[in-house]
């Protein structure tokens, strides 16, 4: 009788630890979670908090918390042009975008939803021009560039941005476009729709959340392109990155205007993330389930 109690109590003791575990556990992976998340976050806060300081301030060592705030910095940056680099940024990187989903999309279909000949290859291929490094071919682009006068020009910056986010755009329209059934796209063809039928109205709706995804990828990339844009550019189609390299000085201070103009340069990427952030989770998701 009092062996059939203590196996009881002791199964009843565990039944109860389990949970407690679970709680405790789910608790430390929300702390760390917390943990990672105000790190991540905190630099970015510093920046935004930095940018409204005087510049004595921001270089005070150790920093300090209460402090005079004020408009100044930003409107230093507006004075040194910053809505003509911005400008750049914004034209480069909407219209990269925009024809790099033109084409991605079709090509994605073709290699996932009615796949050619060889479209492994052409896949491997894709990646492949991924691989290279940028300073590796930059001289031969700088020459070509020069040969034909489009240096420091804003059109041909875009085409290098389309070349750039073009094989990451295909393999990821690839991956959400693998996911729509072939039952739907079957009806559609039993029913006499042509191919961009088929693509527009059939197949587009469906895979929206993962066309707002790579176009808003493509979008971001190509706006903090740095290395192209310092090297092929100097005034006309100079772009937002590289206008930041020009408040670092070794003369002076600049840790306040350097932080206004970022927290400037960031926004347009942050608004575009938040208006597309459900359908860009919904869109990374369908690429994971893959």
């Amino acid at each position: 009788m009092s062996t059939t109690m203590l196996l009881t109590t002791g199964r009843t003791t565990t039944r109860r630890t389990k949970p407690l575990r679970k709680r405790a556990g789910s608790v430390v992976l929300t702390f760390i979670t917390w943990v990672l998340t105000v790190g991540m976050f905190f630099p970015i806060a510093w920046m935004v908090f930095t940018a409204f300081k005087t510049e004595k301030a921001a270089a005070t060592s150790p920093p300090t918390f209460i402090t005079q705030l004020t408009l100044d910095n930003f409107a230093a940056v507006f004075d040194r042009g910053f809505l003509v680099y911005l400008t750049n940024s914004f034209t480069a990187s909407v219209v990269s975008t925009l024809i790099v989903m033109v084409l991605a999309i079709p090509a994605a279909y073709g290699l996932s939803v009615r796949p050619l000949v060889k479209s492994t290859d052409a896949l491997f291929f894709f990646i492949s021009t991924k691989f290279m490094p940028l300073a590796a071919i930059v001289i031969p682009i700088y020459l070509l560039l020069q040969n034909m006068g489009m240096l420091d020009n804003i059109s041909a910056l875009s085409i290098l941005y389309v070349g750039m986010n073009l094989p990451l755009a295909i393999w990821m329209m690839r991956s959400f476009l693998s996911e729509v059934p072939g039952e739907i796209i079957e009806a559609a063809q039993v029913d006499g729709a042509n191919f961009w039928t088929e693509l527009v109205r059939i197949v587009m709706p469906i895979v929206a959340p993962g066309i707002a995804a790579a176009a808003l990828i493509c979008f971001i990339f190509a706006w903090n392109e740095y290395f192209l844009a310092n090297l092929l550019t100097s005034t006309v189609a100079r772009t937002t990155p590289p206008f930041l390299g020009s408040f670092v000085s070794g003369r002076g201070q600049f840790l306040a205007v350097l932080s206004a103009a970022a927290t400037l340069a960031v926004l347009p990427v942050v608004i575009a993330g938040w208006i597309a952030q459900k359908r860009l989770v919904r869109g990374l998701a369908m690429g994971a389930i893959k």
